[in-house]
């Protein structure tokens, strides 16, 4: 399977970062966003990382926060980002279908990893995945990493078909998941985790359960493999100095303390590292096993 999965990449044309054979220098640097979190939260995020690098960079820095998940990669299929922070499964699409190149990974607790949760309420009597059979399940997005992917991948492990013994609804954001769960709209959902037990995780976040009794309420029905974490990639062709100035500056914030803080504060990770393609291994992976393209 390792194999064949890097066969895959290699199809895509994305282990090995070559040489553009034009470089492009844009006047305005346009950065796209996927709708991971709620918009208002997502757009404070995009305004805020983008004066970040529009102060670093020297240069106007315009960010663009697409509707779906599929929007940000359409957006550099069609040349209209010219970067853009990635999702997991996002990203291995954009790599497909736009020729994106990773450049960076975001750091969690010292990890590029981070996890895929099913959960449900405490009181809803769900103990295990196959008694999910007949029932609602929330997931984010089709192509959502952790919000879709490694969930369905999950649940057949599990013996349990999605499409055929779920009735599945889509929310649109890990935070409508949460609360999608919590109102008991449906009796299970999928949602990130940045670790295994949940202690950093979208139903923890202030923002979308303020209370804290809530947060109580739910519980991990079953967690993914580790996911390698979201990522920032570029446009083929884009200008290589302006790539290296731009992946120097998100590195140069993660060794500070002032810089991590701001990292934190905008994007709310603890810093970035540099990334390969290959390090997206593991979701191309995932496509494969719950038969979904790349495209």
């Amino acid at each position: 399977m390792i194999k064949k999965t890097f066969a895959a990449l290699a199809a895509l044309g994305v282990l090995v970062m070559g040489s553009p054979a034009f470089a492009y220098t844009p006047k305005v640097l346009r950065i796209g966003f996927a709708p991971w979190d709620s918009p208002t939260s997502i757009q404070a995020i995009a305004e805020d990382a983008s004066r970040i690098l529009s102060r670093q960079l020297g240069m106007p820095v315009e960010p663009e926060v697409t509707t779906d998940y599929t929007g940000v990669v359409e957006a550099m299929r069609s040349g209209k980002i010219d970067m853009a922070f990635f999702p997991p499964a996002a990203y291995v699409r954009a790599a497909k279908i736009a020729n994106a190149q990773v450049i960076l990974k975001s750091i969690y607790d010292g990890h590029s990893a981070y996890y895929s949760a099913i959960i449900t309420r405490t009181d809803s009597g769900i103990r295990s995945l196959q008694q999910l059979k007949g029932r609602t399940l929330a997931l984010v997005d089709p192509t959502s990493t952790s919000g879709a992917i490694f969930p369905e991948m999950m649940l057949l492990k599990a013996g349990v078909n999605p499409q055929r013994d779920l009735h599945v609804f889509y929310a649109g954001g890990h935070d409508a998941v949460v609360l999608a769960v919590l109102n008991r709209r449906v009796a299970a959902g999928a949602c990130y985790t940045n670790d295994p037990a949940g202690r950093d995780s979208a139903w923890t976040q202030k923002t979308v359960v303020p209370n804290p009794a809530d947060r109580k309420k739910i519980r991990i029905l079953a967690v993914s493999p580790p996911i390698p974490s979201d990522n920032i990639a570029v446009r083929r062709g884009l200008d290589p100095k302006l790539v290296a100035r731009i992946q120097n500056i998100f590195l140069g914030l993660s060794r500070t303390a002032a810089g991590r803080a701001e990292l934190k504060r905008v994007y709310e990770v603890d810093g970035f590292a540099k990334a390969k393609s290959s390090d997206y291994a593991p979701v191309v992976e995932a496509f494969e096993r719950v038969g979904l393209p790349i495209n």
